[in-house]
């Protein structure tokens, strides 16, 4: 009689429940219930506060107010807000829906918003009052036109708890829905789509890519539930938190690291800060005892003057997490001595969130390098090469002085641009993600970054490409070519910087200056703040401008004084 052979392991059961009950949504909903008198979400300027019950039942309301204005199932809903409750109310209850939610930077131009309407052909668009004129310039420009415009008006809050955004002081821009309006209640309610995966779009987030233009990053339910693991497992991150991240929550550090994305799926509690205020930070650990600041170390730089000119009692703070630039020694020191010894430094990208990171024991004595890989991410350093770069197994050396390419292997990232198959190919290759970063590292692994493929400035924590900058002024009639670099800065990190061959010797810098306030496709945080006229630009034998050479002489130049700052 023949021995009857053992069935093999049949995963499907697992994959329909991981599939299909493992979303970002289902996480928070568990935790309206686990978590329900808990606290969710605080406003402080305005005395609002939501547990997760409270929260919960407002995301109903609001997903049914969005439902009834035509937003469902794989629609997307851009909101260009600053870090308020309706922001945090906005990215779940688009998810309720099963639409894609895309938050978008309050300080583009009406030319880079419309770009972004025109890209993600939104069914609602969401504008703080305070940013009207570009909403009202955005919509007039952009080919798509909107199904529902929805204004928030923070100002017309009627106290503590109220929900804000009634209208009072909306601006005339084509029939705008006052928010309010959509929780106010009496919208028939919305069941989430039975057949949403964890493979669905739920978030898009815009970045600048080579050419400078938006590009939308687009992330699936697992990778934000995969995001959240990764913040919950690296701070570590608890229910009993209360984080509040100091820079917008458009941003893949704003939303991902201590902001509602981890927030809201861990239980904790998360702090909104319309507009980062270094002095009412500090005051808000004080008062509210906070456990977490997340914020670029420019914030960093801030909190410490702060704290040193007014000192409060931060002794609640388990930690504090920088990112968007490497901690320089001193200035690492001079933190845990006046803030808190428990100092962080993640690295990463839009696409990919962070990929390394240095913890409080790597501190002081490998500040200045970005970490080590996280938990579930590969990282390395590969050499550089001609073309779309090396492949993953071309190394770098080890010895902390090749500079090469940082690419990463990370499960936290979408793998998908909007629209863009062209860089999408370019830049995620065989599962990894082409950076565009220069690094060295150590026979450790520790990454220490020295700079970018395509010259990226980062000022204020916010990403300018120079390509970007240089077309404006390019197109003045005055200017014949230019170079636009970062210059380090002690506040903003970098200063944006160009150097100008001028076509009219009677051009001068408030000219440009001018000229690039008025252009409608350049944010106002990306225009130079300084000028030195040049009779040529430093270029290779090939004519392509060498960027770094321009950024060794605006160092110099400011050294020696003779940068035209504004």
């Amino acid at each position: 009689m023949t021995e009857a052979r053992p069935h093999p392991y049949d995963p499907t059961a697992f994959r329909d429940v991981f599939e299909h009950h493992f979303t970002y949504l289902a996480g928070f909903w568990r935790n309206v219930h686990r978590y329900a008198s808990r606290p969710a979400l605080h406003d402080p300027l305005t005395g609002r506060r939501w547990t997760y019950a409270e929260l919960g039942r407002d995301v109903e309301r609001l997903a049914a107010g969005l439902a009834a204005c035509g937003v469902g199932r794989g629609d997307v809903v851009v909101f260009q807000l600053f870090n308020t409750p309706e922001w945090a109310l906005l990215y779940l209850a688009a998810q309720h829906l099963g639409a894609v939610g895309s938050p978008v930077n309050f300080r583009f131009s009406p030319g880079e918003t419309a770009l972004v309407l025109d890209d993600s052909r939104p069914s609602a668009y969401v504008f703080d009052v305070a940013i009207a004129e570009t909403a009202r310039a955005a919509v007039d420009v952009a080919r798509h036109r909107v199904g529902a415009l929805i204004s928030v008006d923070a100002a017309a809050i009627d106290g503590p708890g109220g929900p804000g955004g009634r209208g009072d002081r909306v601006p005339p821009l084509r029939d705008a829905i006052p928010f309010g309006d959509l929780l106010a209640g009496g919208h028939p309610a919305v069941t989430p789509p039975a057949d949403v995966t964890i493979y669905d779009e739920t978030t898009r987030l815009y970045t600048s890519g080579t050419t400078g233009m938006p590009k939308g990053v687009c992330l699936n339910s697992l990778v934000e539930v995969l995001t959240a693991h990764d913040v919950i497992m690296h701070f570590p991150l608890s229910p009993e938190d209360k984080t509040l991240n100091m820079t917008p929550w458009f941003h893949r550090g704003g939303v991902s690291s201590g902001g509602p994305c981890p927030v809201f799926y861990a239980g904790a509690e998360a702090v909104a800060m319309p507009r980062f205020d270094p002095d009412l930070c500090l005051d808000y650990v004080a008062a509210h005892g906070l456990t977490f600041l997340i914020g670029a170390p420019t914030n960093l730089v801030m909190l410490a003057s702060a704290q040193e000119a007014r000192p409060r009692d931060l002794s609640t703070l388990r930690g504090i997490v920088t990112m968007g630039a490497p901690l320089e020694r001193q200035a690492c020191l001079r933190f845990q001595r006046v803030l808190t010894p428990r100092i962080f430094n993640g690295y990463g990208t839009t696409e990919a969130f962070w990929n390394t990171f240095l913890r409080p024991a790597d501190l002081p004595d490998h500040a200045g390098s970005a970490g080590r890989a996280c938990t579930d991410d590969d990282v390395a350093v590969v050499r550089l090469v001609e073309g779309d770069g090396a492949e993953p197994g071309d190394l770098a050396a080890k010895d902390g002085t090749e500079i090469g390419e940082v690419i990463v292997r990370s499960v936290k990232s979408g793998y998908a641009y909007t629209n863009n198959p062209a860089e999408q190919a370019q830049r995620f290759r065989g599962g990894w993600l082409y950076t565009g970063d220069l690094a060295t590292w150590d026979r450790d692994e520790y990454v220490t970054i020295v700079g970018r493929k395509d010259d990226m400035i980062i000022s204020g924590g916010e990403n300018v490409y120079p390509v970007q900058v240089e077309e404006v002024l390019n197109e003045h009639p005055g200017v014949s070519e230019c170079a636009v670099v970062g210059l380090p800065d002690a506040r903003w990190g970098e200063l944006v910087v160009a150097y100008v061959v001028a076509a009219d010797d009677s051009l001068t810098a408030t000219e440009c200056d001018k000229h690039c306030q008025a252009h409608p496709m350049l944010a106002g945080y990306k225009r130079p703040r300084a000028y030195r006229f040049v009779p040529e630009l430093p270029v290779t034998a090939t004519g392509k401008k060498m960027h770094y050479k321009v950024r060794e002489m605006a160092i110099a130049d400011d050294a020696a004084g003779t940068l035209m700052r504004l």
